[in-house]
């Protein structure tokens, strides 16, 4: 039977979870197997029991025990559920977001670049993309607009972050991805939220030998002299490409430049020079994808 516990009190501790636990705490990069996420409403909820991810506890607008959530909530029969009144649940930052139900689940081991890129056609690569939403939201295209999978370089925010979730719609329990770590390109160890002189080593050197030797071509987003327009035929013909994305105002590094075998880039007007890296990466899965 359901273990339904009502909260009255906003300090309890089974609220900690949801209401005071950083995102670092959550993803406890010491003991990863330890780590925590988020779901927010029930649809994100169900993508993500469908994906396999494992339920610790449900908090929940009571109307919704009988109602939206209640086939969530027989899901996870074996697991508490927390309910309150909306004035107690509002006092959670964001919760009117969240359609009245959040679901914390543990983290899943991340698969290997290789097992990712095996039998892919088409792979998006996202290098240092720090801020949430446009994780969120190139992961949403990615799943929509017919990529294989999903590449992050050591730089990038979590896809598994709450907003980044919330952005996706829950189309990052849908679509393949890890990070690219010490381990996919040669190195020992398995942390990769590295930093300084050893993640430029990683990325974008070793990372993109390592998708060279995965049978990988590879197209830079960026403006450069030698750019060539996203419908061009050579690279829209490549049987095995990764579309490389960078971060927010900067761009990508001129060194993943430099060493990708197509520069490409979306024609403007208007005197525009770019699009965002959430609305560029739309244009180019459309463009470069499987159709």
């Amino acid at each position: 039977m359901t273990n339904i516990i009502e909260i009255t009190d906003f300090n309890t501790p089974e609220l900690d979870v949801y209401a005071r636990l950083t995102e670092a705490q959550l993803l406890n990069k010491d003991r990863p197997k330890d780590g925590l996420f988020i779901a927010e409403s029930p649809k994100v909820i169900e993508r993500a029991l469908d994906a396999g991810y494992e339920p610790v506890s449900i908090l929940t607008e009571d109307r919704h025990i009988e109602g939206e959530g209640r086939e969530i909530i027989q899901r996870c029969s074996d697991i508490p559920v927390y309910t309150a009144e909306f004035d107690v649940l509002t006092q959670l930052t964001g919760f009117k977001l969240t359609r009245g139900m959040l679901c914390a689940m543990r983290r899943k081991p991340l698969p290997s670049v290789k097992e990712l890129c095996e039998g892919a056609s088409r792979i998006a690569v996202l290098e240092n993309v720090m801020n949430p939403t446009n994780v969120g939201a190139v992961m949403r295209s990615a799943a929509a607009l017919n990529m294989d999978a999903v590449l992050l370089t050591p730089g990038c925010s979590n896809p598994l972050y709450r907003r980044a979730i919330r952005v996706s719609m829950g189309t990052v329990f849908q679509i393949p991805w890890t990070f690219i770590r010490q381990e996919d390109a040669g190195f020992s160890g398995t942390e990769f939220h590295i930093s300084g002189a050893e993640a430029n080593v990683l990325w974008p050197d070793a990372g993109m030998n390592f998708l060279n030797k995965l049978g990988l071509r590879t197209a830079a987003m960026a403006l450069t002299d030698d750019s060539v327009s996203i419908d061009d035929n050579d690279v829209c013909g490549e049987k095995k490409l990764a579309i490389i994305l960078g971060t927010e105002g900067e761009g990508l590094l001129q060194r993943t430049v430099d060493l990708c075998d197509y520069t490409v880039r979306i024609p403007m007007s208007h005197g525009v020079d770019s699009l965002n890296v959430a609305a560029a990466s739309a244009v180019a899965f459309w463009q470069l994808g499987n159709h």
